[in-house]
C-alpha cells in the first residue's frame, strides 16, 4: 500500500515538472518569437538594384513568422525618384514594423524611403531633407517632376502621421513654415530639429538602441547581406554604365555593318546589348517585346544596308525601333503600361545623353579608324576586297574612275578595272552602281568622292 502511494506521489510530481518544463518552454519560445529584427542596409545610390535588394529584404522578414520588425539602416544622398518611389511603395505594403535608423544621411530619395517607415530614428549629427529633384547634370529638374515629388513626400508623410507641410518643404524652397523655414531656402533637418518637428521620433546611437526605443527589447539583430548579383546589377544599371553599354551597342553595331563578316565591333555590340539588357530584364525593367524590339530593329538596319538600296523605311524604321527599345528597357513599365512622363525624365535625360555623345564618337572615330592599322587587324575583311595599292603608287590611284559596287557608308567597296578597292567615301554617303573618283590615298585610307 505505501508502495503504491509513493508511486502516484512520483508520478504526481512527475507531471507537475514536466508542466513546468513544458511552460517554459513555451515562454522561451514566445520570447524568442518576439525578438527577431531584420536590418535592411540601404547605402550609395538609390538605384533599381538596391530597390530589389530591399524589396527582398522585406519579403525574407514577412516570410519568417518570429520577425517582428525591419531596420532600414539609411546612409544616401539619394538617386532615381522611381526606384525610391518603388522601395517607398514596398515599405508601405509591408506587414512588419518598419523602423528607418538614419546613421548619417538621409537626403533626396533617401528621405522620401524614411518617411514611408513606421518610425524614424537619428543618430546624432545626422540629417535628413533636401529633396528637389534634379537632372543629370545637378540641374533642377522640371516643375511637373517637383510637383510629383512634393505630393510623393506630402502623402507619404500624411501615411504615417508626420507633417506633410514639412516634408513638403524638403522639396519647394518657396515654401515657408513659421519657426522652421522662410521661403526661399530648401528644408534639411538636423536630428534634434526632425525629433522636434515630429519627422523623427527619437535620437539614439546604433542599431540595438533604435530597436530598444521602437519597443523591441533584447531583439536578435539579423542583417540581409547583399548578394553579388545583387551588387553586380546595381553597378551595371547605373545610368552612366547604362551610357556606356549604349554607347558599346551602337558603335559596334554600326562599324561593323561598315564592314563585312563578323570582327571586333560586332563583338563588342553583342557584349553591349548583353550587359545592357540582361540586368534590366532580371530586375523587371526590360521586357520581352522591347529585346525583340531590338533584335528586329537591328535586323531592319541590316537589310537596309545590304538588300534594299538606298536609304529608306526599313532604315529610320529600324533606328527608330532601337531608340524606343533602349528607352523603354529603362522604364520601370508592366507590359505595355509605363509611368506618368513626370517619372520618366532620368531615363529620357540617360538615353538623349548618349545618343548625343555616341553620334559625336561615331563621326569622329569614322573618319580615321578604317585607316588604322590596330582598327584593321579587328575586322575580319572579305579577301575579295585587295586594295590596288598594292600594286599601284598612291600618286597612279589619285583621279581614276571606278563603280561603288556596295552602298559607301562611309566605307565600302569600289571596282576600277575589275579590281577591287576598299574606299572611304568624302562624307557623303553614296549608292551602289554610282561612278566615284579617286580623290585622296594616303596608306591604306582611299578616300573617293561622288564623280560630277
Amino acid at each position: 500500500m505505501m508502495k503504491m502511494k509513493e508511486y502516484f506521489r512520483e508520478l504526481k510530481l512527475l507531471k507537475h515538472t514536466s508542466l513546468l518544463a513544458f511552460s517554459l518552454l513555451t515562454l522561451v519560445n514566445f520570447v524568442s518569437a518576439q525578438q527577431k529584427v531584420y536590418v535592411i542596409e540601404v547605402e550609395g545610390m538609390i538605384d533599381n538594384g538596391i530597390s530589389t535588394y530591399i524589396k527582398r529584404g522585406l519579403e525574407i522578414a514577412s516570410q519568417d513568422k518570429n520577425s517582428s520588425a525591419v531596420i532600414l539602416h539609411l546612409d544616401t544622398f539619394g538617386g532615381l525618384v522611381d526606384a525610391a518611389d518603388e522601395i517607398r511603395k514596398s515599405i508601405l505594403d509591408s506587414p512588419l514594423k518598419t523602423i528607418a535608423f538614419i546613421d548619417k544621411n538621409a537626403a533626396s530619395a533617401g528621405a522620401l524611403i524614411a518617411l514611408a517607415c513606421d518610425s524614424i530614428y537619428m543618430a546624432p549629427g545626422s540629417s535628413i531633407g533636401a529633396a528637389t529633384v534634379v537632372q543629370g547634370t545637378g540641374e533642377k529638374a522640371s516643375e511637373k517632376m517637383q510637383s510629383y515629388m512634393r505630393s510623393l513626400m506630402r502623402s507619404t508623410a500624411e501615411e504615417n502621421g508626420r507633417n506633410p507641410k514639412v516634408a513638403e518643404a524638403m522639396v519647394d524652397e518657396s515654401l515657408s513654415i513659421d519657426g522652421v523655414i522662410e521661403a526661399g531656402k530648401l528644408l534639411s533637418l538636423t536630428a534634434k530639429e526632425a525629433v522636434n518637428l515630429g519627422i523623427a521620433d527619437n535620437e539614439c546611437g546604433s542599431l540595438n538602441e533604435a530597436s530598444i526605443l521602437a519597443g523591441i527589447n533584447e531583439a536578435e539583430i539579423i542583417s540581409v547581406s547583399e548578394q553579388w548579383e545583387e551588387e553586380l546589377l546595381r553597378f551595371l544599371s547605373l545610368p552612366v554604365v547604362s551610357s556606356i553599354l549604349m554607347l558599346m551597342m551602337l558603335g559596334g553595331l554600326y562599324f561593323e555593318l561598315q564592314s563585312p563578316g563578323v570582327g571586333f565591333p560586332g563583338i563588342i555590340a553583342a557584349v553591349g546589348a548583353l550587359l545592357f539588357f540582361a540586368p534590366l530584364y532580371i530586375m523587371g525593367l526590360a521586357q520581352s517585346w522591347e529585346i525583340v524590339l531590338f533584335i528586329v530593329g537591328v535586323i531592319l538596319l541590316i537589310l537596309e544596308i545590304f538588300v534594299i538600296p538606298g536609304f529608306g523605311v526599313a532604315g529610320i524604321s529600324g533606328i527608330t525601333l532601337i531608340i524606343l527599345s533602349l528607352g523603354a528597357a529603362l522604364v520601370g513599365n508592366i507590359g505595355f503600361q509605363f509611368p506618368a512622363l513626370s517619372q520618366l525624365g532620368s531615363a529620357i535625360w540617360t538615353l538623349s545623353i548618349t545618343l548625343i555623345i555616341g553620334i559625336a564618337l561615331i563621326s569622329s572615330l569614322a573618319k580615321y579608324l578604317p585607316s588604322n592599322p590596330y582598327f584593321k587587324r579587328l575586322v575580319l575583311e572579305d579577301v575579295s576586297a585587295n586594295n590596288v595599292a598594292d600594286h599601284q603608287s598612291e600618286l597612279e590611284l589619285l583621279g581614276l574612275i571606278g563603280t561603288a559596287v556596295s552602298p559607301l557608308r562611309p566605307s565600302g567597296t569600289i571596282q576600277i578595272d575589275g579590281k577591287k578597292l576598299t574606299v572611304v567615301s568624302d562624307g557623303e554617303f553614296i549608292d551602289a552602281g554610282t561612278q566615284v573618283e579617286i580623290v585622296s590615298s594616303v596608306g591604306n585610307r582611299i578616300i573617293v568622292t561622288k564623280k560630277a
